[in-house]
């Protein structure tokens, strides 16, 4: 009788589990986006007999369960936890955390991505600077695996090898050196970024290798941010960590500078505080990543101009060259196309011309045209 009793106790708790859970599951209001990951969320797709015979239908549905799942963000947490201490995985979504840093996996190095990406700046350099007098550059930035590496579990890539691939396949450009700069200390924890605050070290070494030596006054105000900032790699991780903050190198003299932003057609700032409040506070650096974005400053230490072809990286270092040139353009040609260019840029002739891209992009460059 009391085995009875038992079993029925169980069989009415699980049923109430189950079908509460469910109920839970359907009635509850859906997410839309989802911080954390910094991605729209999926929703219940349209039920068709067109998406019922395909099976399109079912797949998405899927995807949608899935991002739907009630308390789904403990339960990632609850999951990296275990494979981290549990398991004793290195690893949680292809991210790995090393003394506080986080960072993804950066392995092997995409020969054919790299080819590919040569061929886009060789490309870019025999339509607007084969023919000119032109003082054109090229530098790397390495991702933070480059100081983790040594410590860490994860397979190692040979940055060496980025760079030698860089001098041979674009020997027209002067390779301008700033890993010595770096530091692991000079990026985010949680994210892929480096830190402002951090690199007027890095900036000071490309002004030096574009053979900038004029300076106004190198003094900026280090300010913070009031926003917490939690970067891309705090999501794909899933593992609890502290909010950072975002400094940043201010001056007066900025407000004299005129930031504009040609892809929304819009007069911009050196620092935008709209964007600090939006889905990605780095995006607070020059507005982030927008195609086509110039800055004058006609208190300029020279009159010469700067086209910066960059990757995210170049919003946050881009100020720091802002004393120096009476105009810096900034170009991504992620979203603007190389052969577009022309069309909205000119380039007079003696201008300096920089290409400063992360290791990061040019392992994964499918997404420069």
């Amino acid at each position: 009788m009391k085995t009875s009793l038992k079993n029925k106790i169980i069989c009415i708790l699980l049923a109430v589990l189950l079908f509460g859970f469910s109920g839970f599951a359907v009635l509850r209001p859906k997410d839309e986006y989802s911080a954390s990951e910094r991605r729209q969320l999926a929703q219940m797709p349209p039920v068709s007999v067109k998406t019922l015979l395909s099976g399109t239908f079912m797949s998405e549905f899927e995807e949608y369960t899935l991002d739907q799942f009630p308390l789904r963000e403990t339960w990632r947490t609850l999951k990296a936890l275990a494979n981290k201490y549990l398991y004793n995985k290195s690893e949680n979504n292809g991210i790995y955390e090393l003394d506080g840093y986080y960072a993804a996996t950066q392995y092997p190095l995409d020969e054919d991505s790299m080819a590919h990406a040569v061929k886009v700046f060789n490309s870019v350099y025999d339509r607007y600077f084969a023919d000119g007098d032109y003082n054109v550059y090229f530098s790397l930035i390495p991702d933070k695996n480059y100081f983790l590496q040594e410590d860490a579990k994860q397979l190692r890539v040979d940055y060496d090898r980025y760079k030698e691939i860089v001098n041979e396949e674009l020997d027209r450009f002067s390779y301008i050196e700033i890993f010595d700069t770096l530091q692991i200390s000079s990026y985010y924890k949680t994210d892929t970024h480096w830190r402002q605050e951090k690199i007027q070290p890095t900036a000071d070494r490309l002004l030096q290798g574009m053979n900038m030596t004029k300076s106004i006054d190198p003094a900026y105000e280090i300010k913070e941010l009031d926003v917490p900032f939690y970067g891309v790699y705090y999501g794909q991780a899933a593992l609890p960590a502290e909010a950072e903050t975002i400094y940043y190198a201010d001056t007066d003299r900025f407000a004299d500078v005129k930031v504009y932003d040609h892809e929304n057609r819009k007069e911009t700032a050196v620092y935008d505080l709209a964007k600090a409040d939006g889905k990605d506070p780095y995006e607070f650096f020059l507005s982030g990543p927008l195609s086509l974005v110039t800055i004058a400053n006609s208190n300029a230490a020279t009159d010469r101009e700067l086209f910066l072809f960059r990757d995210s990286f170049g919003s946050s270092i881009a100020p720091y060259f802002i004393d120096s040139y009476a105009k810096i353009t900034l170009i991504d040609i992620r979203y603007l196309q190389s052969a577009m260019v022309g069309n909205f840029v000119k380039f007079p002739a003696g201008s300096d011309v920089l290409f400063l891209y992360s290791t990061m992009v040019l392992n994964a460059s499918n997404a420069l045209k």
